[in-house]
């Protein structure tokens, strides 16, 4: 039996600079959102140029989106093992979002400009709705099979609407930050369940 073998040399280096970027990026986003960062403090905080921070990402906007990809899949992992439902997990999300406003101000800037085919965003935020909706059906389906989850309503169609809710939310808690992102997602999922379920 094999094992795959770890990156070694140069290779391994530069993933490791490049989640090194992509942390930094993180940080600096979730402090001052998409207007207020720049490549020079990112690169600053790393002490390099930003001609060798892009040596990494062919762009900004390169960059922006891998950003975005590593707060999902840290979001996921934070939440993979300790959720029942994805409706918990959204809910537990938006709780996290409402503490970096910066990140979220990055996500509603780059999913509006993806509408565009043209746009470096739009090859992730495709699939990134393909499969989150894929996930979040897989979980209403195995609801609905468990009782937790309404059977009138489509699978895919209640994850259309969790991820509408979730997005549509984002975009009013920037206007109005009174609202309660986390407690506006679980009355949505206690309108998942069945029928006169308590």
């Amino acid at each position: 039996m094999t094992t795959a073998r770890k990156p070694r040399g140069p290779y391994r280096k530069g993933v490791e600079r490049r989640t090194q970027i992509l942390r930094t990026a993180l940080e600096v986003f979730a402090e001052h959102g998409e207007r207020g960062s720049s490549l020079k403090e990112i690169a600053d905080r790393l002490g390099m140029s930003q001609a060798g921070l892009l040596h990494y990402f062919r762009s900004r906007e390169e960059l922006f989106v891998a950003v975005l990809a590593e707060r999902d899949a840290i979001d996921a992992e934070q939440t993979r093992d300790s959720v029942t439902s994805p409706g918990e997990a959204v809910a537990r999300t938006a709780e996290h979002n409402m503490k970096t406003p910066g990140l979220v101000d990055l996500f509603i800037t780059l999913s509006a400009a993806s509408i565009d085919p043209a746009h470096p965003a739009h090859e992730f935020f495709t699939g990134r709705y393909a499969d989150l909706e894929a996930t979040v059906a897989d979980g209403m389906r195995r609801g609905q099979a468990d009782g937790r989850i309404r059977r009138d309503v489509e699978p895919a169609e209640l994850a259309r609407l969790l991820l509408a809710v979730s997005d549509g939310l984002q975009v009013q808690w920037r206007l109005n930050p009174g609202i309660d992102m986390a407690r506006a997602i679980a009355s949505f999922n206690r309108l998942c369940a069945p029928p006169g379920a308590a």
